[in-house]
């Protein structure tokens, strides 16, 4: 990332995923995060969700022509260094949003977040629309950033250890994807574990685990994190690692909203004396 006293953008990133009334996940924290590591945030709405802390009440989805619209509005005009994907809910909006990307942002990076399940249990993509996230949009992604329920669902293994993290991996590689995250926070232990798999090697990163019920809108951040430092030029492990460290400080840190699962501290930046090249990066 290029040094910018000024504060100006310096990458452009597309977030298509839904809205979240709560503010929390969704578009609302896409935004933020996307802002937050010095991108300049577009948005295409998918879905408004009715929701706070405690749960999702209801979905209506964007008719998946309007969703197109938007994107190519966006895309003919501002263009694009990066495209993120959350909520799509359903296999019209894939086909159509893949359709618009490839069309408008093909050379973009593109980093998906298969969105399946709220915290509260509601689900944000319909069941027949998994085999379309497995054929259309996988192979086009550059980064994959599934937790593990949602890598169990995409692959169709067990994931209880890191080996299962790794073989998860390697499976969702062999669907197309450049590389894969499979983040670990789903799983039981004092230590977070992520296992960042690409065609080249793979990589394991940790984290203490917080205790906190404040982690809405976690994977939401951090695929926008990543997104906007890979629209800034930031190498794929670099990256990684720093939207890491800005999401385990915005956890840490959670301003502790709401009655159920909270949002996060979006306004964070890693402890610069902890994460010297983080910290430095993520300040210029």
């Amino acid at each position: 990332m290029t040094n910018n006293a000024r504060g100006e953008p310096q990458g452009r990133v597309l977030i298509v995923a839904g809205s979240d009334s709560g503010g929390g996940a969704g578009i609302q924290a896409d935004i933020k995060a996307v802002t937050m590591m010095g991108g300049f945030a577009m948005t295409a709405v998918t879905a408004v969700t009715v929701q706070n802390t405690l749960g999702v009440t209801g979905i209506h989805e964007i008719p998946p022509q309007i969703v197109r619209d938007q994107m190519k509005a966006v895309l003919s005009d501002i263009g694009a260094d990066a495209v993120k994907t959350g909520m799509l809910h359903s296999v019209e909006i894939i086909e159509g949003a893949a359709a618009e990307i490839e069309a408008g942002a093909a050379e973009a990076a593109l980093v998906v977040d298969p969105v399946m399940i709220a915290k509260g249990g509601a689900r944000l993509l319909a069941e027949n629309a998994v085999d379309a996230m497995r054929q259309i949009l996988i192979p086009m992604a550059t980064l994959l950033t599934p937790n593990v329920p949602e890598a169990e669902a995409l692959t169709g293994r067990e994931i209880r250890t890191l080996d299962g993290q790794k073989a998860a991996a390697d499976a969702l590689l062999g669907l197309g994807a450049d590389a894969v995250l499979i983040k670990g926070g789903h799983l039981e232990g004092t230590i977070v574990t992520d296992v960042l798999a690409t065609q080249e090697a793979m990589h394991t990163m940790t984290s203490p685990r917080i205790d906190t019920r404040h982690t809405h809108g976690t994977g939401c951040a951090l695929a926008s994190a990543i997104a906007a430092l890979l629209s800034q030029g930031v190498e794929m492990t670099l990256a990684v690692e720093a939207a890491r460290d800005y999401v385990h400080e915005a956890i840490r840190t959670a301003p502790g909203f709401g009655q159920g699962h909270g949002p996060l501290n979006f306004l964070a930046l890693p402890d610069e004396d902890d994460t010297p090249e983080m910290g430095s990066m993520l300040r210029h």
